[in-house]
């Protein structure tokens, strides 16, 4: 269920009359409270009955189901031990989703248990043993039928609001693409070209909502600027005229520097900024500069003066798109209406606007223009010529759905002149999918390993958590089995991966059919393994393991061969060498470590005298815990530059250091293996992320708006199931350029899980973030995996970057991966470029990106921003 109708399903009124209803019909007593420990009922019965019951069992009587209750644990009814001999006290948690929504706490006398002499004050309710259960299982079966109904009403409801609010979005969106129509036409306008660039600013600040609008021009007789074209929202003209009259020096305009600047409410200020902004009364600006010969002459100024504003990236697209049209009017007016060199703009355009465009010539029955994005829209003929035949039929809006891929889209076509002065048809199409499907995207899987069908880790630390409680409620013993195979790398770089996945089917296979481990194997990620000996199943560990040790004593078929593998075994026992999941799983890694030390091909039993070894280890992961807890201030992001082959820099890679107040300064080739082991990767993993992408927002607004930040992601953080969530959410929070996000993940990903992986980078693709390989060349992908996989960028590893230009095969390697990039469409990036002679080597070859000491070590970020922004 979901957690945001936790305040909305406990109806305290109904729950009143259940309550009533029930207490007087079963002769009981009860009372209901809720999740922060408050009534959510008043009890039953008079002030004189409650003054007995406190009397003989005390406020503890019943207050302490609160906190037993409350938890999402196994039990659902607790009793309360009294001293009061003819009292029952029992406590009830109503859960629903494996959540508690209430606790009921129901008291009755038992008549059966009281003795002559007992003082009953006239009027307490008594009732029996039998009837007394029978009424408590009865105000479960009601509690629970009551908030079921109560859900699907709730669930009913967001469905209807999700649907208004739908609605809302598409008139958005409709109000959007008719404006961007309105200013794509004004391509062919010809009114001047002050008066052209007028009605664009007219449509802007309509659909923007915006104070005010100008193009402004730099005198170059007097350095001085004017306002050349002007719209406000206010219609006092005599405004306008005195505002052109005090436009000032260039040198006293801060934007004036060439570059963008997309500056909200929130944006943190330079003093010339902020001077100028109070000067003005701005509360937010977007300035982009308009070219002319390659020159700056002119600023595009797009204003909110009424109230703090902080623009959107929708907002900040649209702008981008007006002034690429604006540009390319003025472009066109230079070449004195040159068709080569109006497509050329148009086509620039309309590559950028964000949505499909398609243009037809009804004459000549002839298609004369479609961009990429209606080409990715619809990839296969036969669906572009189905769509093409709705669309001729002469309606100017129509909605089309692909069942094949289960999209929708929104479909408008207007008349236009073309750029050789013939009237065509212009089709513009949005998706809106998310507008049109209302049901909520299908859970995936969370507890089985895609590759053997085992259970995975997050289901085997839920299992043994239950398995050790039930353990020593009964005061039984149970094992837990660690299980890493050896020299499993040798079958996979020896075989292919592929036949590496068939040998970890095929143990999955035979540990499953062992008796008495049948349903408790789990897969805990790469080779590795862990069996759960429950308490029932002890007596035969000696037998289980005997069986295990056999599996691996035969050969492997395997491509048509016998193969041997050999597995080493760590052995703990619960609730003898401990009784928490992070303490069995670490001792038995322990234990398994120690078998693979003296020799492989062993079981070890964990002991105490083992873990000597493991001190230091044990001590930086008890820092790193507390690091992470204390919201990682003892862990810094480092910016390293990443440079073009022109020397220009294109942003940075964030890179986490670690300073231990204990420890000192720790390599992150020690800590972050280890913080992926105890999963604390991913508090790490979101404090990089996030810093990453507040700096890159300071960078593009300032000046930079092409700027990238690389971040790497490990295999641990791809994996979880909300990854692509969390990206999103980091850049929607920040305001970023999606595109100006680089996430980096390494070859080994492509480890018997590529399928998977592929399905996650394309997932994070559509948020518009860009995909980079990592280390390429090191890990165990091969090159048919960078065709499969979404790529955007290959950073080629250092160790093919030392001897370049002096080892023939370095040099051969780089230029084949910049040959395969260019066919395929993918940036390289080459890591490591430490000598002058190692540049001038690269920069002969297809290179697009270097990085390196060679232009700069990792550093601060408040030194990159002073030297690079």
């Amino acid at each position: 269920m979901n957690e945001n109708y936790d305040g909305e399903i406990l109806d305290k009124e109904m729950m009143q009359m259940l309550q009533d209803a029930f207490c007087g019909a079963d002769h009981v007593y009860a009372v209901c409270m809720g999740q922060t420990k408050e009534a959510v009922t008043k009890a039953y019965g008079s002030e004189e009955d409650w003054k007995f019951i406190r009397e003989q069992l005390g406020t503890k009587g019943y207050e302490d189901f609160w906190h037993s209750l409350l938890g999402d644990g196994i039990e659902n009814v607790l009793e309360q031990t009294t001293d009061c001999p003819y009292a029952k006290v029992c406590g009830l948690a109503i859960r629903l989703s494996d959540k508690t929504k209430a606790v009921w706490i129901v008291i009755g006398f038992l008549r059966e248990k009281m003795q002559a002499d007992d003082e009953i004050p006239a009027g307490i309710m008594t009732t029996t043993e039998e009837h007394y259960y029978k009424s408590l299982e009865l105000l479960d079966t009601i509690s629970r039928q009551y908030f079921s109904a109560k859900l699907g009403e709730l669930m009913l409801m967001k469905e209807f609001r999700k649907s208004r609010d739908s609605e809302r979005i598409m008139e958005t969106e409709l109000k959007r693409s008719l404006t961007m129509t309105n200013i794509v036409r004004m391509l062919e306008s010809e009114e001047s070209f002050i008066v052209t660039v007028e009605e664009i600013l007219k449509e802007t600040c309509g659909y923007l909502s915006l104070t005010d609008a100008e193009l402004i021009r730099k005198n170059k007789e007097d350095d001085t600027l004017e306002i050349i074209c002007t719209y406000e929202n206010s219609k006092d003209t005599e405004s306008k005229r005195i505002k052109k009259e005090k436009i000032g020096a260039a040198e006293d305009c801060p934007y004036f520097t060439g570059k963008p600047y997309m500056i909200s409410s929130d944006t943190v200020l330079k003093a010339a900024f902020k001077q100028f902004f109070a000067k003005e009364a701005i509360q937010a600006a977007i300035y982009l500069p308009i070219e002319v010969n390659g020159h700056t002459e002119m600023y595009l100024s797009f204003c909110e003066r009424s109230e703090k504003r902080n623009w959107s990236m929708d907002e900040i697209k649209f702008v981008n798109d007006v002034k690429r049209i604006i540009q390319s009017v003025l472009t066109k007016r230079i070449a004195q209406n040159s068709l080569a060199s109006s497509y050329a703009s148009l086509d620039a355009i309309l590559e950028n606007v964000g949505c499909g465009i398609y243009v037809w010539d009804p004459k000549e029955n002839k298609i004369l223009y479609a961009n990429q994005s209606f080409h990715e829209f619809f990839p296969t003929e036969e669906k572009e010529e189905e769509l093409m035949r709705i669309l001729k039929g002469g309606c100017a809006y129509t909605e089309y759905y692909v069942p094949d891929s289960s999209r929708w889209f929104d479909v408008r076509s207007s008349k236009i002149q073309w750029v050789d002065g013939r009237t065509v048809v212009l089709y513009t199409i949005y998706e809106v999918t998310d507008k049109k499907l209302y049901q909520q995207k299908v859970e995936r899987q969370a507890n089985n390993d895609f590759l053997t069908g085992l259970y995975n880790r997050m289901r085997c630390e839920h299992d043994l958590q239950h398995f050790i409680k039930q353990t020593k409620e009964i005061g039984g013993q149970g094992a837990l089995l660690y299980i890493d195979l050896d020299d499993f790398k040798h079958i996979n770089d020896g075989l292919g991966h592929q036949y590496g996945d068939v040998l970890l089917q095929a143990v999955s296979h035979n540990l499953q059919r062992i008796p008495g481990i049948e349903s408790t194997c789990y897969r805990m990620g790469g080779d590795e393994f862990i069996i759960i000996v429950t308490h029932s199943q002890y007596n035969m560990l000696k037998n289980i393991l005997e069986e295990i040790r056999g599996i691996f004593m035969k050969p492997w078929f395997l491509k048509g061969r016998d193969y041997y593998c050999t597995m080493s075994m760590g052995v703990v026992c619960f609730p003898m060498d401990g009784d928490r999941v992070d303490e069995l799983i670490r001792k038995a890694d322990i234990a398994m470590y120690q078998a693979k030390k003296t020799g492989k091909n062993r079981i070890e039993y964990y002991d105490e005298t083992i873990e000597s070894t493991s001190i230091k280890r044990l001590d930086l992961e008890n820092k790193m815990r507390s690091a992470t807890l204390d919201a990682c201030k003892e862990f810094t992001v480092f910016f390293q530059p990443i440079v073009g082959v022109d020397g220009e820099c294109q942003g940075a890679e964030a890179l986490i250091r670690w300073k231990s107040e204990g420890m000192g300064l720790i390599s992150p080739t020690e800590f972050i293996p280890l913080a992926e082991y105890l999963g604390l990767i991913h508090p790490i993993g979101d404090f990089v992320l996030e810093e990453a992408c507040r700096h890159l927002k300071y960078w593009n607004d300032m000046g930079h708006p092409d700027y990238q930040v690389n971040v790497n992601l490990s295999v641990v953080q791809l994996l979880q199931n909300d990854i692509v969530d969390k990206i999103k959410k980091v850049v929607e929070e920040n305001r970023i350029i999606p595109h100006n996000l680089v996430l980096e993940v390494t070859e080994g990903l492509a480890v018997n899980d590529m399928t998977r992986m592929k399905q996650i980078l394309a997932e994070i693709k559509q948020l518009g973030v860009r995909v980079a390989l990592d280390d390429f060349g090191t890990g165990y992908s091969s090159l048919n995996h960078i065709r499969e996989m979404p790529l955007d960028i290959i950073k080629i590893d250092r160790c093919f970057i030392i001897d370049i230009g002096k080892d023939e095969f370095s040099e051969s390697f780089v230029k084949m991966v910049a040959e395969l990039a260019a066919t395929i469409g993918v940036i390289v990036c080459v890591e490591g470029v430490e000598t002058k002679e190692q540049y001038e080597a690269l920069s002969k070859m297809r290179i697009q990106q270097i990085q390196g000491f060679y232009y700069d070590r990792p550093m601060q970020a408040e030194l990159f921003e002073e030297k690079y922004v």
